[in-house]
């Protein structure tokens, strides 16, 4: 009997011209799962999650572009609308419907967008923290002053030094300060995979900068609005308490959703997945039910 697979394997496929990477955790047999990552992390940011998962699902987790083992994006321009096409490429060809998705943060807000856009495509959809910025995060600007702050923005990061670190030690450090939830496993398990080291012997992260960059068109409220009102499968929506991220039950945006549950778990920040696992994976098979 051949040993059991301990990690995913790798693959990669292309989307608007840019080669894009994934990782695939097997079992081809059972009901296919994505996991989609946050801004600025990595597929494997999701492995305590498909371990756990694995044996129920034929789990996918790809790096969005620009992000981990993928290619940059050629301008630097990083909009949900490419990243939701650039999943659209990765599924169609698997042809495996309905799929359940799970996402993070920008992930989530990806996992929203193609549901919405495709509802027949997914059987369930699990977003941590992706709604967008809170209602009050939202600052309306005249056009042309939004214009000009992104083409300043645009040129400042061109002009932008990229933060290396010394060690491998350093970035661990450097992650565990972006999330004191970390233990010390958790944060070098993420660094390892989220890092490479240059032929100077300095670590830097795996993203592209560009991906910090902000749109002159604001996230438009009433878009995400229709396209999640027109999403017909159950939704589980999840928020850490210590998080930044406003409760959506309280600020409304919750309510659009046809099909819905909403969680609030405690003692986690905005990496609800990493913060408290064990109480997201229980909600979350709790939500799947039998696969």
């Amino acid at each position: 009997m051949s040993e059991p697979l301990i990690g995913p394997t790798s693959h990669y496929y292309y989307s608007q011209r840019l080669k894009l990477h994934y990782v695939d955790w097997g079992n081809p047999d059972k009901p296919p799962m994505l996991l989609i990552h946050g801004g600025r992390d990595h597929a494997r940011n999701w492995d305590w999650v498909a371990q756990a998962l694995r044996d129920d699902y034929h789990i996918i987790a790809p790096d969005l572009r620009g992000h981990g083992d993928s290619q940059w994006s050629i301008g630097g321009s990083y909009a949900l609308i490419d990243y939701t096409l650039d999943i659209a490429q990765l599924l169609d060809p698997l042809d495996r419907f309905p799929v359940t998705i799970i996402g993070h943060s920008l992930g989530g807000a990806i996992g929203l967008q193609y549901t919405g856009t495709f509802p027949e495509k997914v059987a369930k959809v699990v977003a941590i923290e992706g709604l967008g910025p809170p209602p009050g995060m939202i600052k309306e600007r005249p056009p042309q002053e939004r214009m000009q702050y992104w083409v300043k923005e645009m040129k400042g990061f061109a002009q932008r030094h990229v933060k290396r670190y010394a060690s491998l030690d350093d970035a661990v450090e450097r992650m565990r300060e972006a999330n004191p939830h970390l233990s010390e496993e958790q944060a070098r398990h993420l660094t390892v995979h989220g890092s490479y080291r240059d032929e100077d012997g300095t670590y830097l992260w795996k993203f592209d900068n560009y991906t910090r960059t902000t749109t002159p068109y604001l996230f438009n409220r009433n878009d995400a609005g229709e396209l999640w009102s027109g999403i017909t499968c159950p939704v589980l929506l999840l928020r850490g308490t210590d998080s930044w991220a406003s409760d959506p039950e309280k600020d409304g945006r919750a309510h659009v959703f046809t099909d819905y549950r909403f969680h609030n778990i405690d003692g986690a920040g905005h990496w609800v997945h990493h913060d408290q696992l064990d109480v997201f994976l229980g909600l979350v098979r709790d939500f799947l039910g039998e696969p």
